[in-house]
């Protein structure tokens, strides 16, 4: 009898032993489900509550129920230096598979994924590291300069058509693919999602109203000022989905790219970056074009484990339990998956 309960173990440790080497940093049970989530909604981004906090996109989760939305918030980081790569969906072998996200010095590949806010899809434009003081770049986010004084305005150029696909690859996904730099970063130490972050999803995948199949992608709290608010003056809701190229910017914001972006057509490179709070538009013209390498570095395609899924699952690498894990798809190929902007 004890030899027979040791033959599962035995079957599990084997298991790891067939996983693509990309995928071995660290080894959790990923996600993945045969139906791609929807679009990233459209939401305006809360104010930062203090100095010190890094934006984090919302994503779509996925549980027993379906796909459910985990509002954007902003986050301390879990130390000075490090910065936030989101996870992202991808699709691959026929299922689509989360990779979680992760803190490291550098921002890494997330799928190429719009995520709005600074997160244009390569790297971050949204702020940046400056002597152990986290400054602002308040031409795409959201920040009280009367109370935040590190602070600049550069105003960032998108060089790819904005959408609000929410996965990678696949019919609809993005097309990116890891660059050598982001593939370097692989190397590089990464943390976990903080205890806040894994609260605050765990806190969305139990509210109904934030599932997909309810709020039809339009989730009445899209973002919030901190993690874990689902209530209150710091939430944000999801307005109707406008022009693509117009995801997540502000109702100025907007107003303004209306006069550079006929309707129903996507933003490109002529169109300076989407996702400005109001506050930045008064120093639109003080802004220096700005490519969007700013801040960002690459980082490696990781696969996280936090997400409750009835799909099949899968053994992958994890930089941690990140909202949505850090697991990526076996061999990681990144797999479809988002919500609507």
């Amino acid at each position: 009898m004890r030899v027979l309960r040791l033959i599962p173990i035995f079957i599990f440790a084997l298991a790891l032993l067939t996983i693509p080497a990309p995928s071995q940093a660290q080894v959790a049970v990923g996600i993945s489900v045969h139906i791609g989530p929807p679009a990233l909604p459209v939401y305006p981004q809360p104010i930062c509550p203090a100095a010190g906090y890094i934006w984090t996109p919302g994503y779509w989760g996925y549980g027993p129920d379906g796909y459910y939305w985990v509002p954007g918030t902003w986050v301390m980081a879990p130390e000075p230096g490090l910065l936030w790569t989101p996870g992202y969906w991808g699709w691959a072998g026929g299922v689509y598979a989360w990779h979680g996200g992760y803190w490291g010095p550098h921002v890494g590949f997330y799928g190429g994924i719009n995520y709005g806010f600074g997160y244009t899809g390569v790297g971050f434009v949204g702020g940046e590291w400056r002597g152990g003081v986290f400054a602002y770049n308040r031409a795409v986010t959201n920040v009280n300069v009367t109370v935040i004084h590190n602070t600049y305005n550069t105003t960032v150029v998108n060089n790819t058509t904005v959408n609000r696909a929410s996965f990678n690859g696949g019919t609809g996904g993005t097309t990116a693919r890891p660059t050598a730099a982001e593939r370097a970063a692989e190397n590089e130490h990464h943390v976990q999602a903080t205890s806040a972050q894994v609260q605050h999803e765990h806190t969305a995948s139990t509210n109904r109203a934030q599932l997909a199949s309810v709020n039809h992608g339009k989730p009445a709290v899209a973002a919030s000022a901190k993690p874990g608010e689902f209530s209150g003056k710091g939430v944000m809701a999801a307005s109707k989905p406008g022009n693509s190229g117009n995801s997540n910017r502000p109702p100025t914001a907007n107003n303004a790219a209306a006069k550079t972006s006929s309707n129903n057509k996507p933003t490109t490179a002529t169109n300076v970056k989407n996702d400005r709070p109001p506050s930045s538009q008064a120093h639109n013209s003080n802004s220096t074009p700005n490519s969007s390498a700013n801040n960002k570095s690459p980082q490696t395609n990781s696969h996280s484990s936090g997400r409750p899924a009835t799909p099949q699952t899968k053994n992958a690498a994890q930089h941690g339990n990140a909202p949505h894990g850090n697991n990526k798809p076996e061999g990681g190929k990144p797999e479809h998956g988002k919500p609507l902007r």
